[in-house]
C-alpha cells in the first residue's frame, strides 16, 4: 500500500498517442529500464521500496545515453543519485552515480568472490554510516551510505557481468 508512491509510469516521448498507450504497448516490450532509487519515506520504512521506472530502450547502450541525457538535468545542488539500468526481468545490467552532468559507471564485479567481498565492504560502510549518525555527524554518514549504494551498484547480476564490462570498455 505504502509503495504506489514509488510505480510511476515511464516518461514518454512526445507522440500524438496517450501516454497510456505508449506505456501499455510500447514501453513495456522495451527490454531495458532505466531506473532511480525511490526516496518515498513510507515505502522505504515499509521495505517496499521499488526503483523509479525514468524510461524504456530497446538496447544497453541507447539505455546508457538516456543515463546521461537524464544526468544532464540533475543540477549540482541535487543529492547524488544511483542510475540503475535494469533488464526486463528486473536483474541489475549496469549502475551508476550521476556526476557534474554525466554518469560514473560503476565497474561490474568480476566473480562471485569479488562479489562476496564487495557486500561484505558494503555491510561495514553501512554499520559506520550508523555509528557516524550517532555520534551527529549527518554529513559523514551521509557519504559513507552513498559510498555502499556505490558499492552495491557494482553487482550486476551475473548473466550480464561480462556484456556490461565489455560495453563499458567500448564507451570508454
Amino acid at each position: 500500500m505504502f509503495d504506489l508512491l514509488c510505480q510511476t509510469q515511464p516518461e514518454t516521448q512526445n507522440t500524438s498517442l496517450p501516454p497510456s498507450l505508449l506505456t501499455d504497448f510500447t514501453d513495456q516490450d522495451l527490454p531495458f529500464s532505466l531506473t532511480t532509487t525511490c526516496l518515498a519515506a513510507s515505502a522505504l520504512m515499509s521495505g517496499q521500496a521499488h526503483p523509479t521506472v525514468l524510461e524504456r530502450f530497446a538496447t544497453l547502450a541507447e539505455a546508457m545515453q538516456g543515463a546521461i541525457v537524464h544526468a544532464e538535468d540533475i543540477t549540482s545542488e541535487d543529492a547524488p543519485r544511483i542510475l540503475a539500468i535494469l533488464d526486463r526481468e528486473g536483474r541489475l545490467v549496469l549502475a551508476g552515480a550521476t556526476n557534474d552532468g554525466g554518469v560514473a559507471w560503476c565497474h561490474p564485479v568480476l566473480d562471485a568472490a569479488e562479489a562476496r567481498a564487495v557486500v561484505s565492504e558494503a555491510s561495514q560502510t553501512r554499520a559506520q554510516a550508523i555509528r557516524a549518525a550517532d555520534w551527529q555527524e549527518y554529513g559523514l554518514a551521509r557519504r559513507l551510505r552513498h559510498h555502499a549504494e556505490l558499492l552495491d551498484a557494482r553487482l550486476v547480476d551475473p548473466l550480464w557481468r561480462v556484456f556490461a564490462s565489455r560495453a563499458l570498455q567500448i564507451a570508454a
